[in-house]
């Protein structure tokens, strides 16, 4: 927990894809008076619903969510633009004497949101359209093994088809001559804007990726993949960022003939499983989290009340 003062108060609920952070904050906002800030880079995305796992009208109609259906698949949108909208709600929330709950699992929005993003270089749009032009004549491998060889650090951390980061990285490496890492490590993230509680979700790694299993079969059950045929009919490229994240590029093979539906499903299973692993390890580093099991226990609710306190009487 970080130490409280005077900032905005904001519980931060974290943790792997699947392990029922949407289920355990609703019940939480339920009983402390709060609304739920998104922290999750796909749901931000409206017509992307099936594959986002996006909270359903049911549970949006139980608490307020914010930062869900915002923006258009093909609309520009990243860690900046999320920290710059989400804290003005929170700011907002704070006025009305209103909890923030800010939950999801993309590392990066939450990061931001709290501690502000490392000045980077501007845009080169001469740099981006070239880099655009190799993609599409080399491919997404050859642009990730360059970045390997200049930025091993951010490499590490990206997967291959997150084309959007890694043309990013090469962007800055080729303007300034240094990897982004670089730029992140001088950041740091260390002023902290916010007052926070910060819990993470966790269970036993087995009983984790059976629920992955499971909820990748839901969202085949559901609908997934028309959902995706729908949004390439409505013309939105398979090559944007969105179509490129777990579970729509997963459509996105099959349809266009890359893998057959049994190594769809199980390539799907996979990648979700490797992503949750990445997110646990993301969340683990992070000192600040006091883990707990995803049921709202009374200890869990004691621990909300001594921060609330705590916060209360520093702002005395």
């Amino acid at each position: 927990m970080q130490q409280i003062s005077s900032k905005p108060k904001a519980i931060i609920i974290c943790g792997p894809t699947g392990i029922g952070k949407t289920a355990f904050a609703i019940e939480l906002a339920m009983a402390f008076q709060g609304e739920i800030i998104g922290a999750d880079s796909m749901q931000v995305y409206r017509q992307l619903d099936i594959g986002t796992a996006k909270p359903s009208p049911a549970e949006q109609a139980m608490v307020a969510h914010h930062m869900v259906d915002i923006v258009d698949p093909d609309a520009p949108f990243d860690a900046e633009a999320y920290a710059e909208m989400a804290f003005a709600i929170i700011l907002a929330l704070e006025k009305r004497r209103v909890l923030p709950y800010v939950v999801g699992g993309t590392g990066l929005y939450i990061k931001s949101l709290i501690y502000g993003l490392f000045e980077a270089p501007p845009v080169n749009d001469s740099i981006r359209v070239r880099l655009r032009q190799a993609f599409e004549k080399v491919g997404g491998d050859t642009l990730f093994n360059r970045l390997k060889q200049v930025d091993p650090v951010t490499a590490a951390k990206l997967h291959v088809n997150d084309t959007y980061r890694v043309m990013r990285a090469l962007e800055v490496y080729e303007i300034t001559g240094l990897p982004i890492s670089e730029f992140q490590h001088r950041h740091q993230f260390q002023e902290s804007r916010l007052a926070t509680l910060k819990l993470g979700l966790t269970m036993d790694r087995d009983r984790l990726y059976a629920r992955i299993d499971r909820r990748v079969e839901m969202m085949i059950a559901e609908g997934l993949l028309d959902e995706v045929r729908g949004l390439l009919a409505s013309g939105y490229s398979a090559r944007l960022k969105p179509m490129r994240s777990i579970g729509y590029r997963h459509m996105i093979d099959f349809l266009e003939g890359r893998l057959d539906w049994p190594e769809t499903v199980q390539t799907l299973k996979r990648d979700t499983r490797r992503y949750a692993k990445r997110q646990m390890t993301w969340f683990g580093a992070d000192t600040d989290v006091v883990w707990v099991d995803p049921v709202v226990t009374p200890d869990v609710k004691e621990t909300i009340r001594s921060f609330l306190a705590g916060a209360s009487a520093s702002q005395a």
